[in-house]
């Protein structure tokens, strides 16, 4: 009787990253143009094979980093993708991640070597394969992330107003949340700095600059709900 480990499986493993960024108001996602058949000039997600020698954490890591440049950036596993016809090219099973990135620091020379593009997530092209259900289980992944703690950290620079943390808010849940309700409830969560100066190129008057502050963590009792 043969054991489970001389059972030879026609299978690839592969990862496939749900890569998020934020500019001028809009979430938006990375894709990038197929240039291989299947599904030839198509948009696709960024992935790649798993190699023999590296967990799948690495391997999206690694792929990662060849298009966008970007080390130590937020990843989380959104989930396995299995189903044995997914990919018309052979039997592949794919794990999904999406990341947080801030697209003012990536690499924009290597993000177009590769023929990306970052598309705002309420504008996507259809995506080949299975890729649109995995954009939309990623979405629901940041967007239950944002329910319970602080998001854009990954997103923003280093320096932001209120009023652009509410509008990431806003891109991320696709509404437009109330300004003095949002106000009061992230301030109540302590987990900015406010900084001794302004923002002036939204009014005379100008607005308080915060930062976020390092290692903050907010209570579970205090979780964002119901935005």
């Amino acid at each position: 009787m043969l054991s489970p480990y001389q059972i030879v499986f026609n299978q690839l493993l592969a990862i496939d990253n749900v890569v998020f960024g934020y500019q001028e108001g809009e979430l938006k996602l990375l894709l990038f143009e197929r240039n291989l058949e299947p599904e030839l000039g198509r948009w696709s997600l960024i992935g790649g094979w798993v190699k023999a020698d590296e967990s799948v954490e690495n391997a999206a890591i690694r792929v990662l980093k060849s298009i966008t440049g970007l080390q130590n950036i937020f990843m989380e596993q959104v989930q396995v993708f299995s189903k044995p016809d997914r990919d018309p090219g052979g039997r592949v099973i794919s794990v999904v991640f999406y990341a947080l990135i801030n697209i003012q620091e990536h690499n924009h020379q290597l993000v177009n070597q590769y023929n990306a593009q970052w598309w705002p997530v309420n504008k996507l092209p259809e995506l080949i394969f299975d890729h649109g259900q995995m954009v939309n289980m990623a979405l629901e992944k940041l967007r239950f992330k944002a329910s319970f703690d602080l998001v854009g950290r990954d997103l923003l620079p280093a320096e932001f107003t209120l009023t652009d943390l509410r509008n990431l808010y806003n891109a991320i849940f696709l509404k437009s949340l109330d300004p003095g309700n949002f106000r009061k409830k992230i301030l109540s969560l302590n987990a900015l700095d406010k900084l001794n100066k302004k923002d002036a190129s939204g009014s005379k008057k100008g607005a308080y600059l915060y930062t976020f502050k390092k290692n903050s963590t907010i209570d579970i009792k205090d979780r964002i709900i119901k935005w």
